[in-house]
């Protein structure tokens, strides 16, 4: 793994996307929307989450944040494993869920070529943090994160995505709160 892509300041603000095996669009339904929320609500409260930025796409995770005790990596980690579970959980039990046997047949394809998967793999193992520097890569990487579902087609405005913190910065904190920068404007 290249040396740009680790958390080598324990205390600093970090961009991180992470995304399902495969690419998979799993993030279609509320119900697993809400895995991510109430996760996010959950580390912020327990863990020492602090969350800048967000963005929950169908196959993928976008956040900047930081790890108040330290610990950013063990933070995402257990952020992953508990929404791998949960998640799995939710489709395993969603009588309306009309791919359930082929995503769980996918998770378990995906988890048998990992030596460490006992069963399913949800998530794919890398994170690729950047530590975010100065202004201009944090206005860059909000900018990216914001505009995300524009340039995939999902909504035309960046307000318009439910799930992202776009809408926190138009003053909307319906779906999750969001911890304030000094730096951020």
């Amino acid at each position: 793994m290249s040396r740009k892509y680790k958390f080598h300041n324990k205390h600093g603000h970090y961009f991180v996307s992470f995304a399902t095996v495969y690419w998979l669009d799993i993030f279609t339904r509320q119900v697993y929307f809400d895995v991510l929320v109430d996760s996010v609500n959950y580390c912020r409260k327990e863990k020492g989450m602090e969350l800048y930025c967000y963005c929950f796409m169908p196959s993928h995770v976008h956040f900047i944040f930081r790890s108040s005790n330290g610990k950013p990596m063990e933070l995402l980690r257990d952020f992953k494993k508990h929404t791998s579970k949960k998640v799995i959980e939710a489709i395993e039990s969603n009588a309306q869920e009309s791919k359930k046997e082929w995503l769980l047949w996918m998770f378990e394809r995906a988890g048998k070529k990992q030596g460490n998967v006992t069963k399913y793999q949800f998530w794919q193992h890398h994170n690729k943090p950047i530590e975010l520097w100065s202004e201009k890569v944090i206005k860059q990487k909000v900018d990216y994160i914001h505009n995300n579902p524009v340039k995939s087609g999902f909504v035309t405005n960046i307000g318009d995505w439910k799930y992202s913190s776009a809408r926190n910065f138009e003053d909307d904190h319906t779906v999750l709160d969001i911890d304030a920068m000094g730096f951020f404007v």
